[in-house]
């Protein structure tokens, strides 16, 4: 065992390499008592941090901002497969499922992660820098789709409801994944320096370590599949319970959604806040506003042509509360990006406007 431990590269340690295994082994452990749900939510544990660590010698490999998109993408796929298979799956709340996560999922992305990345980073380094020229159109990008996708069914009157006729669902699929499309284009081709993280004479000597070789790096991206595999796996094995949670406290069966796009998005988020405390908040915002676009632009897409084999139409416009949130985080947002610097002011803000949408979720 030393011997083969001796011969592991540095950049994948034996416990990143055991984690995915032990979830996809809990997967199949049978029952759902305490003891065995208890050993799941370790498993998960594990998983997260094991993704988060293949994520990063990912990231080191290929550089910014191809890292972020990695992870963002392959997170967004995940998600996208469970809520199909949730919505093909039925019950209750199933037509507006995917709504209720993509919404739940800009929220968190905002205002979560965000506001979470720039108060630990403000703590650390007083005032965070970033370039406007990423992060302003990527939230531009971001504002048009969740516009037209969550906002827009509210008020169109060609069928009742929050809802699209079948013509405009397409359409708003097609554009989402244009509008997705030309993002990248522009964040991994085009322009490519305005995504990348600002240069400073304190930055961390992880940023100028040697880069893992070619087959580490392809290594550490088959883990990072099956511990997303494993989040995702896990995270609708722990729904069950979590449903009963929710009845139990008397909350509306949407607040479901919330906790698994929550443990769904772990990755990401604990990925963003060890960027933010080593002073590279622009990979933070590369993390958080990719995830929120790709969230969109995949999911709408995906949902739109699985609507054609669903009996009931697809709820995607939000209520009158939904809306005024997304709006005032799109605002918060703008102005939180649009200088440059941030502090832990603008994190608190943003902190906030999270709280109350975890708390709007509980008490509607």
């Amino acid at each position: 065992m030393r011997t083969l431990i001796s011969r592991l590269p540095a950049a994948l340690p034996l416990w990143s390499l055991v984690a995915p295994i032990a979830a996809l082994l809990a997967l199949a452990w049978p029952g759902a008592q305490g003891g065995v749900l208890a050993l799941v939510g370790l498993c998960l544990g594990a998983a997260v941090l094991a993704a988060v660590h293949h994520a990063e010698v990912v990231a080191h490999r290929v550089g910014e901002p191809f890292g972020s998109l990695v992870l963002a993408v392959a997170v967004t796929v995940i998600e996208v497969a469970l809520i199909v298979s949730l919505m093909l799956a039925g019950g209750e709340g199933a037509s507006s499922l995917a709504r209720d996560t993509v919404f739940s999922a800009i929220m968190i992305v905002c205002n979560g992660v965000l506001g979470l990345c720039i108060l630990v980073g403000g703590l650390k380094h007083r005032v965070l820098a970033f370039r406007v020229d990423g992060t302003s159109p990527a939230l531009a990008v971001l504002a048009a789709l969740a516009t037209l996708t969550l906002v827009l069914p509210s008020f169109t009157t060609s069928s009742p409801g929050p809802t699209f006729a079948r013509p405009q669902l397409m359409f708003a699929g097609v554009v989402s994944l244009v509008l997705y499309g030309a993002f990248v284009f522009v964040q991994a081709w085009r322009h490519r320096d305005y995504f990348l993280p600002v240069q400073d004479d304190g930055g961390d000597s992880a940023d100028h370590a040697e880069p893992p070789s070619t087959a580490v790096a392809w290594a550490a991206l088959g883990l990072l599949m099956v511990c997303l595999v494993g989040v995702v796996g896990l995270a609708k094995r722990l729904a069950p319970p979590m449903e009963a949670l929710v009845q139990n406290l008397g909350a509306p069966p949407s607040l479901v959604g919330v906790m698994v796009a929550l443990l769904v998005l772990l990755p990401e988020t604990l990925a963003a806040v060890h960027a933010a405390a080593r002073n590279r908040l622009q990979t933070s915002l590369n993390l958080a506003l990719g995830s929120g676009l790709a969230s969109i632009g995949l999911t709408i897409p995906a949902v739109a042509v699985l609507s054609l084999f669903l009996p009931n139409p697809l709820v995607l416009g939000l209520p009158p509360t939904g809306i005024v949130l997304l709006v005032l985080s799109l605002v918060v947002g703008a102005l939180t990006l649009g200088s440059g610097r941030a502090t832990v002011l603008q994190g608190a803000v943003h902190l906030v406007l999270f709280a109350v949408f975890l708390f709007l979720a509980v008490v509607p």
